[in-house]
């Protein structure tokens, strides 16, 4: 009878759970906080300036989407994708099956100081477009953000880390802005409104995917060097490209 042995999880294997880890906390998060609306103050272009909270954490998982894309191939990036999608739908079965269930009725009480049913609804559940919105527009940019990263990194090979993460976030968190503020607000808002808040959010969200350039840099000699993982390489074939772990061995 073989005898059993503890798991050992290798440098690759490692790596691979803090970023999901944090893909996951972060996407998780972002829909949580994005009922929360900021304004800055600018003068005659106030009203452009209205923002939910949430979109500043999600250029983050389009950064560890670069990262999974660069070191894992464009399959496992794909995977994330949908783990994180499905996690989300998850988070909100969660939190639909708790409001579903009664609440002590010392809650509703004048003096009660803690959550009651009115603080949760308007916290958890009350912006469900907002939400579904949310989670489409997700899944539509990051596949789009994979394809467009894997389409310049099979042109420029292993050259040019700003450029293709750049492009794949700038074109990404478009697709992102106006799929969600569209089926967010459409019937809500006047079109022109809806545009304002297309244009402040894409500005807002390709402000701080430039602004996390530097740190993907930083991010990538990290693994480099700490764990020792090299990017995936693109070889050539007869379908135009595909990926391959040779650089990765050992």
């Amino acid at each position: 009878m073989a005898q059993w042995r503890p798991m050992r999880l290798d440098a690759r294997q490692t790596l691979f759970l803090y970023l999901v880890g944090t893909f996951v906390t972060t996407l998780l998060v972002g829909n949580l906080i994005g009922g929360k609306l900021v304004q800055a103050d600018l003068g005659g272009m106030t009203d452009w300036a209205v923002i939910s909270v949430g979109m500043i954490p999600f250029p983050l998982t389009f950064l560890l989407t670069d990262i999974v894309n660069e070191f894992y191939g464009k399959q496992v990036a794909r995977k994330l994708t949908m783990l994180g999608f499905a996690m989300t739908v998850l988070a909100f079965v969660i939190i639909y099956g708790a409001d579903a269930i009664p609440w002590a009725p010392f809650t509703q009480d004048p003096g009660w100081r803690g959550m009651n049913q009115g603080s949760f609804q308007n916290v958890f559940v009350s912006a469900t477009r907002i939400q579904v919105a949310s989670m489409i527009a997700y899944l539509i940019a990051q596949f789009v953000d994979i394809g467009v990263f894997f389409l310049i990194k099979r042109v420029t090979g292993n050259r040019y880390l700003w450029l293709r993460a750049t492009g794949s976030t700038v074109l990404s968190q478009l697709v992102d802005t106006v799929v969600i503020q569209a089926i967010a607000w459409y019937g809500i808002l006047p079109p022109g409104q809806i545009l304002n808040l297309v244009v402040t959010s894409y500005i807002v969200k390709v402000a701080i995917a430039i602004a996390l350039t530097p740190a993907l840099y930083a991010g990538h000699r990290f693994v480099e060097r700490a764990f020792g993982i090299r990017p995936v390489a693109i070889a050539p074939d007869e379908h135009g490209g595909h990926e391959t772990d040779a650089d990765n061995a050992g």
